[in-house]
């Protein structure tokens, strides 16, 4: 057992001290944004919106998230990603507070979208920064551990969420989101000041090329969309699918959706190190892990038997451990050959097409064409998305034995 734990902490060794203090800022703000998780709620029993109002809040939640990843991204190459990081999260911490003061339909709509706007800002400055703050091969546990950070985050916020409603209000949670921010701000500006750090590895490129001249970064963006619809299904019609369909209690639902967290947190370090010293291509390694995550779909319509959502949730975790971690690395190094923040900015966005789309069209889905038919259409979608990574593997190597000539 003690040789284990050691080789598990050794999968952490080389990373830099600014990586881990980056990862900290990243827990404390996804551990704050606790407001989320409750919003539909929030705006249903607080506010007495209709399903229908509830739907154009989080269309506004979407959009705002897409513009403002956008931004961030444009900002960061004109600025820094230090200043636009903190800009970002002292910013977001006020503004969580003053939503609470916003009750009605279309002044809520225009502060969550302001909001989105702002916090998503911060996304590519900050992936900008873990590129500069790491050296060349840790680039992929970097991002591996901004991830457990994310994840852990994710885990904690609800959970501590849940408690303040309990104890103080739904406007409790609007002030603990707006302080958590606040704080990660302060420790940002105490730990990660240009004038007390160094880079690692330089962010200056002379002749930046255009993110949206670059075929192969489009290719890759569009497969990441569709990864992202055929992913964001796990946390929105499959608990449906487990409850209607398996008829398990919210608590079996909780256990299973928490396996996927607990697996992250053991597993996804030591793999990737493992993975980074083989000799697969980051190409070949999120095109096994969208491989992975369709064959977690087209598993279930084999059998009634409920065992089947374990290994399903298994393929999942798996493919998402693999596929993530090495896609934002891969948007990294592309990076190198043009403006950085709109590469990351680019790469952000994909996900956030993936969330104005992927919950609506799963549920309309399921509700026109039922679990089964849903479940061989996101295969599809997972098919598609890998036939797409296989071609830009190909074309990659194509200009590769092109400049070998």
């Amino acid at each position: 057992m003690k040789t284990l734990i050691t080789n598990y902490l050794n999968t952490f060794k080389g990373l830099s001290t600014e990586v881990w203090w980056l990862s900290l800022i990243t827990l404390i703000n996804r551990a704050g944004t606790m407001v989320i998780p409750f919003l539909s709620l929030y705006l249903r029993e607080s506010l007495n919106f209709s399903y229908n109002q509830v739907g154009w809040v989080m269309s506004a939640f979407g959009i705002g998230s897409v513009i403002g990843s956008w931004m961030g991204g444009k900002l960061t190459d004109k600025i820094g990603y230090y200043k636009v990081m903190v800009f970002s999260l002292i910013s977001t911490g006020l503004l969580f507070i003053a939503l609470q003061f916003l009750t009605t339909f279309k002044s809520f709509c225009f502060g969550i979208f302001l909001v989105m706007l702002v916090a998503d800002s911060f996304r590519p400055a900050m992936f900008v920064a873990l590129s500069a703050y790491s050296k060349p091969e840790n680039k992929t546990r970097s991002v591996t551990l901004i991830r457990l950070a994310i994840n852990l985050g994710f885990s904690a916020g609800p959970a501590i969420g849940g408690l303040i409603i309990t104890t103080l209000s739904y406007g409790g949670l609007f002030w603990v989101d707006g302080i958590t921010c606040i704080a990660a701000t302060w420790v940002l500006i105490n730990v990660l000041n240009p004038k007390k750090t160094k880079t690692l590895d330089d962010v200056k490129t002379n002749n930046p090329k255009s993110a949206y001249a670059d075929k192969a970064f489009l290719i890759f963006l569009l497969a990441m969309v569709l990864f992202g619809i055929v992913f964001l299904q796990y946390f929105s019609t499959m608990p449906l699918y487990y409850k209607d369909i398996h008829k398990l209690s919210e608590l079996d639902i909780g256990i299973i959706l928490g396996m996927n967290g607990f697996l992250i947190f053991v597993f996804e370090m030591p793999l990737i190190k493992w993975l980074e010293n083989s000799t697969f291509t980051k190409t070949g390694l999120m095109l096994f892990g969208a491989i992975l995550t369709g064959l977690s779909f087209l598993i279930l319509n084999f059998t009634s038997w409920s065992g089947i959502l374990i290994i399903g949730m298994l393929l999942m975790t798996f493919g998402e451990m693999i596929a993530f971690p090495f896609s934002n690395a891969f948007a990294m190094d592309r990076a190198k050959k043009g403006n950085q923040g709109e590469y990351m900015a680019l790469y952000s966005i994909a996900f956030s097409v993936s969330h104005i789309f992927g919950h609506n069209a799963g549920m309309r889905l399921i509700d026109q064409l039922g679990f089964d038919n849903t479940w061989y259409i996101i295969t599809l979608l997972a098919a598609l998305c890998v036939f797409l990574i296989f071609i830009l593997s190909r074309y990659l190597n194509a200009k590769k034995k092109l400049k070998q000539i």
